[in-house]
């Protein structure tokens, strides 16, 4: 079990959601529930649609921009592999 509460402080910034599944989100924390993290203006990318690694394609999200492709997201925190802020992505 994921504790909640450990997110609350980064609800309004723009975080990087890596599931165990092919899909990535970006976007802004909007909600932590029981059982689902709520992101807004969310980019959400399937990595088996694209050649570009999953670094490679948050590095770009960072220099260009969240592009998003939907207005809201619910994550299952059961599928949640990892979690940052996308300011503390470092480019190289």
């Amino acid at each position: 079990m994921m504790d909640i509460d450990a997110w609350k402080g980064w609800i309004g910034q723009v975080v990087v959601v890596d599931t165990n599944s092919s899909f990535l989100y970006i976007g802004t924390l909007a909600d932590v529930r029981p059982h689902f993290v709520v992101l807004k203006d969310v980019d959400t990318h399937d990595r088996a649609d694209s050649l570009a690694t999953k670094e490679r394609y948050v590095m770009d999200v960072k220099r260009f921009g969240v592009r998003p492709n939907r207005k809201e997201v619910s994550v299952r925190l059961d599928l949640v592999v990892s979690v940052s802020r996308l300011e503390d992505v470092i480019e190289y």
